[in-house]
């Protein structure tokens, strides 16, 4: 079992960002890693942080539960889309490990949602 983010603009072949419960899991962590913040210390995964006390405009999205929630509306699209930008074209060490590189393609392909999705104007869907 997994989950896609995608453009809820009833056209199957928009493109999309599947995950794995675990990898989006995974990749959730890397964002917040990436924010300076460890999610297993925020609430709902753990620890006792309040999420209204992390800045970062990527919060919506490592926030949001992974089997339910509400749809991600036009204006958080708008507002999170610079940061994975940001994220993707920082100069990366020079790792041989797999998963860092899973995230940053994972984070391209999110910008490319989140560009289609602002663009016609629809929520993105996590299903």
């Amino acid at each position: 079992m997994g989950l896609v983010l995608f453009p809820g603009d009833d056209d199957t072949s928009s493109p999309d960002v599947p995950w794995s419960c675990t990898g989006f899991g995974a990749f959730r962590r890397w964002l917040a890693q990436a924010e300076g913040f460890a999610l297993d210390e925020m609430h709902g995964f753990g620890g006792q942080r309040p999420w209204n006390d992390v800045f970062t405009t990527l919060a919506p999205l490592p926030d949001h539960p992974d089997d339910d929630g509400p749809d991600l509306t036009p204006a958080q699209c708008a507002a999170i889309l610079p940061r994975p930008r940001e994220i993707v074209d920082q100069p990366q060490g020079g790792s041989t490990d797999p998963r860092p590189q899973r995230h940053m393609d994972d984070a391209r392909q999110l910008v490319v949602v989140l560009q289609l999705r602002i663009g016609k104007d629809v929520d993105l869907l996590l299903g």
